[in-house]
């Protein structure tokens, strides 16, 4: 299992699992509902990513994602490892995704 800086489990995401299998129906079903779920316009192509911490591409949001630009620029693993967590940048996670706030919050102890 490969965890995001954020908890997630980048093996469990669509664009990590579209990516490994190279599935153009999952890059397409993936792109229509994340573009709703984000009132966003994500492509297929766009759909691509081995996992924030990996080497390789990484799907677009990674550039702008304030919780991967904010472990690189402290040198963490993930947000565990930070006295201001849970912070504006990571509650979204941990308000909705119960396993990443488990997972982050075990790093804390």
């Amino acid at each position: 299992m490969e965890r995001g800086y954020c908890g997630l489990d980048c093996t469990k995401c669509e664009a990590f699992i579209a990516t490994k299998n190279n599935d153009e129906s999952l890059r397409k079903k993936t792109a229509e509902e994340w573009s709703k779920m984000y009132s966003a316009d994500i492509k297929p192509k766009d759909i691509n990513c081995t996992g924030c911490k990996s080497d390789g591409i990484k799907i677009s949001h990674s550039s702008y994602c304030e919780v991967r630009k904010c472990n690189i620029s402290k040198g963490y693993k993930s947000c565990g490892e930070c006295s201001g967590y849970p912070c504006e940048h990571i509650s979204f996670i941990v308000d909705n995704v119960p396993d990443a706030k488990e997972y982050i919050e075990s790093i804390k102890k």
